[in-house]
């Protein structure tokens, strides 16, 4: 790579000293926290008149081997809005459930398995229509794995990881933590839409 930044199929796997050349981007839509069961179905009513939504979790990250937290938060995000949802004030209300449970609307994110345990940890449901990013990258041979590295081979640009050892079960997330999260789930969506019409 010289001085044109490539993308996916150009490269299928992207050098570490390489990343910092790709210009960062986050999103920057509206962004709505929700904090009470009463905006868990209004945000639900709005999402499920989607058929492909981002998704991704936040945990408090655990310092100590014996420590283990629950999943705080929740991102669901469309191309125009992301959805943030402080579980440990909502949990996982009927509607929710019903959402991670449909079948008609694809959840997009990277190594969802582990995200679908820690939420059914909360609330019992059967996952329905996850799609991992992990599996189409494996399917058109790429290296890269993960959210960090994905993103500058499908995208062209990279995103900002620095907010992801804070504290998820702050009562009032950061600006900058919301941006982080929103971010997360919303580029899940977009290197889905950018990958997927390669695999079929």
């Amino acid at each position: 790579m010289e001085n044109k930044l490539l993308t996916y199929p150009e490269i299928t796997t992207i050098a570490k000293e390489d990343l910092e050349k790709y210009p960062i981007q986050s999103f920057d839509g509206p962004i709505y926290v929700i904090d009470n069961v009463k905006d868990v179905e209004k945000a639900v009513k709005y999402l499920s008149t989607k058929t492909v939504l981002g998704f991704d979790t936040e945990t408090k990250p655990a310092f100590s081997k014996n420590v283990r937290n629950t999943v705080a938060l929740l991102q669901l995000s469309d191309e125009n809005e992301a959805f943030l949802f402080q579980l440990k004030k909502t949990g996982i209300p009927n509607c929710l459930a019903e959402l991670l449970a449909s079948k008609s609307i694809a959840k997009i994110g990277v190594a969802v398995r582990d995200d679908i345990k820690a939420l059914q940890k909360l609330k019992s449901f059967t996952a329905g229509n996850f799609i991992d990013l992990q599996v189409i990258a494996k399917q058109l041979q790429l290296t890269a794995m993960g959210l960090r590295t994905l993103t500058p081979i499908a995208l062209g640009y990279r995103i900002s990881k620095r907010q992801q050892l804070s504290n998820w079960e702050n009562d009032r997330l950061s600006e900058a933590q919301q941006r982080y999260a929103a971010t997360d789930a919303w580029v899940s969506l977009k290197i889905y839409q950018k990958l997927y019409p390669y695999t079929v």
